[in-house]
């Protein structure tokens, strides 16, 4: 008798991380809007949400329309700049945006800025870019169109009714001491984590000088909040590349998003070899945010994992040169601002910590060395124009017969 085994697969499902939304009966102006749409009701049954620190309802409505709703905090005299700021990015792309630019947004199907909420075409499939890096599936064709997408943004130009205020962060007050309220609000780890940053003279400087310098350079439409999740992929990989969550977007500085972008695949390189990622090193029993490895091994993983991710910022880079040119002086800023990230995303991560753990020490680590040798930084990270004598080494012996740096 012959027998035939089934074969064996490893693969994962796609990460997706969904959540229990907020109750619908709680907040009546979702559903209000969505009638005042001709869009029907949400299927409470059917929702889910996304994660953020707004409240979200993804799912299909009575109708059979598939939405993304989203409500954003009022002011206590009923205000809503953040959902301002984002109707003046849907205004400013549709005056503004080409048909077939790589700058793509969902649909905005309508908003209620009296009560913040805002209404969207789901994306179908929709993977964002925070699970698509935990599979190793933000690769770099994906990273080289997220640089096109953001260059065009920078492209857009200057518009009446687009914010001018500073960006909050880094928040300069803070680097001095957290208002009592927000000690209230935060964990250990958060305050241990602002505690690195506040002690640091060094890094405090820094950030002063970075605030300082984004005054005098030349100012852009710019995102100002970008992560790994503010990117969504339709159809389980086929699809478009989105850009969302525009509640930040401002004229300033476009080195900050440049450097978000660097600092975010900084700090997965530095945790994805402590956790379960499609991209990670093996982990040992017990080895999880680095509890039981000594310095040595973290800084040897770390390194390892930052030289396997480094093609992803070049490729990003690449893209955005091919949508637009910076001023010289933004690659180093650029830099500068993935080193204030890293020290964001740790802070952020240590939300549900009592410590800090060893990763998050490292991550801090290199967050500061970025920070304080931005010139540096950009060339290792490949943020570099053409002309820029330090780019190859070749080039800069050839030119002063030197050894290179």
């Amino acid at each position: 008798m012959t027998t035939t085994a089934e074969p064996v697969t490893t693969e994962r499902p796609p990460t997706r991380q969904r959540y229990r939304p907020t109750e619908l009966e709680t907040v009546p102006a979702v559903n209000a809007l969505l009638e005042r749409l001709g869009l029907g009701r949400l299927d409470a049954a059917a929702v889910t949400a996304f994660g953020g620190r707004n409240d979200n309802w993804a799912g299909p409505t009575t109708t059979g329309e598939q939405v993304f709703v989203k409500t954003v905090a009022l002011t206590p005299d009923g205000d809503c700049p953040e959902l301002q700021r984002a109707l003046s990015f849907e205004e400013l792309a549709e005056l503004r945006l080409p048909p077939g630019s790589p700058l793509r947004s969902p649909a905005l199907l309508g908003a209620d800025r009296a009560a913040g909420v805002t209404v969207h075409r789901l994306v179908p499939g929709a993977r964002s870019g925070a699970e698509l890096a935990l599979d190793g599936d933000f690769d770099d064709e994906l990273c080289r169109a997220a640089g096109r997408a953001v260059g065009a943004l920078h492209g857009l130009g200057p518009a009446e009714d687009v914010d001018t205020g500073a960006a909050p962060l880094p928040p300069l007050a803070w680097l001095k001491a957290l208002p009592w309220s927000a000690v209230q609000e935060r964990s250990m780890a958060q305050i241990a984590a602002w505690q690195l940053v506040q002690d640091d003279t060094e890094v405090v400087a820094a950030l002063h000088r970075l605030r300082d310098l984004e005054k005098t350079v030349p100012h852009a439409p710019t995102h100002c909040d970008l992560r790994f999740d503010q990117f969504i992929r339709a159809e389980d990989g086929a699809g478009d590349l989105y850009l969302c969550d525009w509640e930040e977007f401002r004229l300033a500085d476009p080195a900050r998003d440049v450097g978000a972008f660097a600092g975010e695949w900084l700090f997965h390189a530095t945790y994805s070899v402590f956790a379960p990622t499609g991209e990670g090193t093996p982990q040992r029993e017990g080895d999880t945010a680095g509890f039981g490895l000594s310095h040595q091994e973290i800084v040897a993983r770390g390194s390892a994992s930052l030289r396997r991710h480094l093609p992803r910022i070049s490729a990003f880079w690449q893209g955005y040169l091919e949508s637009r040119t910076p001023d010289a002086g933004l690659p180093e800023r650029a830099a500068a601002y993935a080193g204030w990230h890293m020290f964001d995303r740790l802070i952020a991560t240590a939300e549900s910590h009592a410590t800090l753990n060893p990763v998050a020490r490292a991550a801090a680590g290199i967050g500061r060395t970025v920070l304080l040798g931005p010139a540096a930084a950009a060339r290792t990270l490949g943020l570099t124009l053409a002309g820029d004598t330090h780019a190859s080494d070749d080039t800069s012996t050839a030119r002063n017969g030197s050894t290179p740096r």
